[in-house]
């Protein structure tokens, strides 16, 4: 039990994070969004590569990529996995300073709904007659959305299947939160180091060039990407697994009431409406699992 209480306790603390983001990225919307993905990826990769080397790691470290470069297929299946999670950063970001953050937490709404439809292509796993009305829900809320907007909701459905992908790719590797995310890194800093040096070469960087806060926030990005990732990595390892699906709705709930909210985002009826449905379709879809597990559990007695 007391585990069970410490792993809410991660994994709650990471998903607020998750949530509160859109504030940390408004304070740097001064800096175009590539740099400051390439400088989340630089920083990250610094920051994760130094916790495994303090906490004696390296040795570890050097075995999970000679055992992934073992196996090609998975080497760069991770590399596209880290390619995916970058140009997810990069469209959040690009989205929270271009005023799209209620499109960021439908994004994360529509993620665990992705992450199943992938789970049936490609797992082959099975819904059931409650799931699949939550995903009818769903669709009703994302077609109201997009004739509502007149056109299709492509940054939202952009983060949720880039997302969704990319946690498709690690279930099937296996690999330390920390220590992974540090290869994931590793696989894209070089194009980030190219990309900064020329951003500095054509004195378009604003790291060192435009004050010390600008400086401070771009290098505690690396702080900012790992820390939420590892505290969920410990989170999840101690709770059940539908827990954890219920509780990651604090993230995109928080995302939807700072774009509303602190940043007066447009959320009119009919934005309302359809995230109604996508709520309903989320509530139902949790319910589900939840009593699946009980079920379960009660049939091992």
């Amino acid at each position: 039990m007391q585990t069970e209480k410490s792993g809410v306790l991660w994994a709650v603390g990471s998903y607020l994070i998750w949530g509160l983001m859109p504030i940390y990225w408004k304070h740097l919307e001064h800096v175009a969004s590539t740099e400051i993905v390439v400088s989340r990826i630089v920083w990250a990769f610094i920051m994760t590569l130094l916790v495994v080397l303090l906490i004696k790691g390296g040795r570890h470290l050097k075995e999970d990529i000679l055992t992934l470069w073992k196996s090609q297929w998975d080497f760069w299946l991770l590399f596209f996995a880290s390619a995916l999670v970058s140009s997810n950063w990069f469209i959040y970001i690009w989205a929270v300073n271009h005023n799209y953050i209620v499109q960021t937490s439908l994004g994360y709404y529509m993620n665990p709904l992705v992450s199943v439809l992938l789970g049936i292509f490609f797992l082959k796993e099975k819904l059931s007659r409650a799931q699949q009305t939550a995903f009818l829900l769903a669709t009703i809320g994302v077609a109201i959305l997009t004739v509502s907007y007149g056109k299709f909701p492509w940054l939202a459905f952009s983060l949720a299947v880039t997302f969704a992908v990319y946690g498709l790719i690690k279930k099937k590797i296996q690999l330390d939160a920390l220590r992974g995310l540090t290869i994931e890194t590793f696989f894209i800093v070089p194009f980030a180091v190219i990309y900064y040096v020329w951003l500095f070469m054509d004195g378009q960087a604003a790291f060192l060039h435009v004050d010390s806060k600008t400086n401070i926030l771009l290098i505690l990005t690396g702080a900012a990407t790992a820390l939420p990732l590892v505290m969920y990595a410990k989170g999840v390892q101690r709770i059940p697994l539908y827990m954890a699906g219920f509780l990651q709705y604090i993230a995109p709930t928080l995302m939807l009431f700072i774009g509303v909210i602190v940043y007066q985002e447009k959320f009119e009826r009919i934005d309302l409406l359809s995230f109604s449905f996508i709520w309903s379709a989320l509530l139902l879809f949790t319910v589900s699992k939840v009593l699946e597990v009980v079920k379960m559990k009660k049939s091992l007695l």
